[in-house]
């Protein structure tokens, strides 16, 4: 393979990597903690309205969780194009 297409390829799926991750986060804390928070108020977690858990708490926690699933996709994706760092 071309060392062109091996950075367009790395590129590729790190750009999709941060789209998920994006979506992911977008998801969680936009869309659950604003725009659908009254429909989730309707359950509890933890002994607070699920709405308000997911604009307060668990958008952190899923964000943190994120960090550290795209570091550990990343290192993978470095390694498979032979990029990474020992």
């Amino acid at each position: 393979m071309s060392e062109h297409k091996s950075r367009a390829n790395y590129w590729k799926k790190n750009l999709r990597l941060v789209t998920m991750c994006l979506t992911v986060w977008f998801i969680v804390s936009y869309l659950f903690g604003v725009i659908l928070v009254d429909q989730l108020n309707a359950f509890s977690l933890g002994g607070y309205q699920l709405g308000f858990w997911f604009a307060q708490q668990g958008s952190i926690y899923v964000f943190v969780v994120l960090i550290f699933f795209y570091a550990w996709r990343m290192n993978k994706i470095d390694r498979d194009f032979d990029v990474h760092e020992d």
